[in-house]
């Protein structure tokens, strides 16, 4: 077993169900959508995308950058929640809720096409 294929695999993991757990629950509502676990995505994600330098492969080039679009979309929705919450006279209404899930959506699209290419290259390993 290669250690590093585990913790590679684990944050990649990681990084897509934090940021699924985040975005799941009704868009406006910003009860349902905890700010801690967009934190913890956001740190995830950038641990995964450093261990993506490594790798100077072409499959290695497109997983740094679905890690590339998480981390800025994250990065994006933290910003959106810190805007909202001590710049903005409005607070954490609906539409800054709506738009800091819309942005971790994106990231999660960008995180399972992250976990489909890890999967399609361990299916295509072939031992020697």
């Amino acid at each position: 077993m290669n250690l590093e294929k585990v913790v590679f695999g684990f944050f990649i993991l990681s990084a897509a169900t934090l940021n699924f757990g985040f975005v799941m629950g009704d868009i406006a509502d910003a009860r349902v959508h905890n700010v801690y676990e967009l934190f913890l995505a956001v740190f995830v994600n950038l641990i995964a995308m450093i261990l993506k330098f490594g790798d100077r492969t072409q499959l290695g080039a497109v997983h740094l950058a679905t890690s590339l679009v998480a981390v800025l979309q994250l990065v994006a929705a933290t910003t959106v929640w810190v805007w909202a919450t001590h710049v903005s006279g409005s607070g954490l209404d609906a539409e800054a809720t709506s738009s800091m899930v819309s942005l971790s959506a994106g990231a999660l699209l960008a995180n399972i096409v992250s976990v489909v290419l890890l999967t399609v290259e361990t299916l295509s390993f072939r031992r020697r």
